[in-house]
């Protein structure tokens, strides 16, 4: 069966403050989606929140950059936008760039990870969101499941994996895309890769087979909006097992918190931290950020669960940790690293401080 998994997001107003979704947001997003379904425009969906962006993660036979799910999209999140107005949540419709859909809503705020793929026998998929953080946040997590055999001993002993993956790199500023092979080009990949305010991992394919493995948001609010109206808040799509790396090399790389953009007004580096969803509601200094990992099983593009990958108190050690990495990030205040360089801060208002000063700066 030819399928299409659509996962799209946007936060449309915080409850309270930045950290979480209001319940009646999240009812009302079902509602949209459940009428959909019974026109027979999804096959299924799943609607769920990371911290305080609505996620709807929609199957159906349409392809990517369908305008009819793009705009059963978009006029969920204008719905919920008018409710959270009435509700006075914070920064209702903040990722709503645009008043008029134009097509999809690529370029107008939502974050969008999609993949057409034939479904298996056995399809287990793996969707990634999170919060407080930019889009190259999925770039290390990407690269040590598809090509770090220290992660993923598949890339080793697993026949139908040896042949590796190929990386499709965005550059988000320039608007410019490559696809690099692993495992060859591993050094020239990281140049980009380990780059990640400005080169973001789109999509992995499979080089044995041509198959897509993985599909990100790689949206840049700030660069959309040419001023900072939130931190990206990106989702991922990563499918599992067959020819692609088992679903405990798939979820290992979130054990290390590793460090990321995001945090306070999107302008800090803080620790991810893998959470299950009961946990995905940041409060600490608007973080740390959060990731939740929410597992399916497709039927005939039907979403068999979602399983909360990171209920795991194997992850109690990462947890840990990033609460570690926290405290001592923190007591760096506004100086760097805790805060972002300023060329990463050119969309805060830090421009207009370099404007109101630069008649005071003189030649040495």
């Amino acid at each position: 069966m030819r399928l299409t998994l659509s996962v799209i997001k946007a936060d449309i107003g915080g409850y309270v403050g930045h950290s979480s979704s209001h319940p009646d947001i999240v009812e009302l997003g079902r509602k949209s989606m459940e009428k959909a379904k019974k026109d027979g425009l999804l096959i299924d969906f799943h609607v769920t929140w990371c911290g305080d962006d609505l996620q709807l993660i929609m199957t159906h036979t349409l392809g990517e950059d369908n305008e009819k799910i793009h705009k059963l999209a978009w006029e969920t999140f204008e719905a919920g936008t008018e409710l959270a107005r009435k509700l006075k949540l914070y920064g209702a419709g903040q990722d709503l760039l645009s008043d008029a859909f134009s097509g999809n809503v690529k370029g107008m705020g939502p974050g969008v990870a999609e993949m057409t793929f034939d479904e298996r026998p056995s399809e287990p998929v793996i969707v990634f969101m999170a919060d407080k953080t930019s889009a190259g946040s999925w770039n290390l997590p990407l690269y040590k499941i598809f090509a770090d055999p220290f992660n993923t001993a598949g890339l080793v002993i697993a026949e139908n994996l040896h042949a590796g993956f190929s990386f499709e790199i965005h550059d988000v500023k320039e608007h410019k895309q490559i696809t690099m092979n692993a495992p060859e080009e591993i050094y020239s990949m990281l140049v980009f890769m380990g780059a990640p305010s400005r080169y973001a991992v789109k999509a992995v394919y499979s080089r044995g087979t041509g198959e897509i493995a993985a599909a990100s948001s790689t949206q840049r609010l700030s660069l959309i909006a040419g001023r900072y109206v939130g931190k990206d808040d990106p989702v991922c799509v990563v499918r599992s097992q067959g020819n692609f790396p088992a679903v405990g090399e798939v979820l290992e790389p979130f054990a290390f918190p590793q460090i990321v953009e995001g945090w306070m007004r999107g302008s800090h580096h803080g620790p991810f931290m893998p959470v299950s969803l009961a946990q995905a509601n940041p409060t600490r200094f608007d973080g740390p950020p959060r990731v939740i990992a929410m597992g399916f099983q497709l039927a005939n593009g039907r979403l068999i669960g979602p399983r909360d990958m990171f209920d795991d108190p194997s992850y109690d050690k990462a947890r840990e940790q990033a609460n570690e990495i926290a405290d001592y990030l923190r007591r760096h205040g506004p100086f760097e690293p805790h805060r972002l360089p300023l060329e990463e801060m050119e969309y805060t208002t830090m421009s207009l401080v370099m404007k109101k000063l630069a008649g005071r700066f003189k030649e040495l």
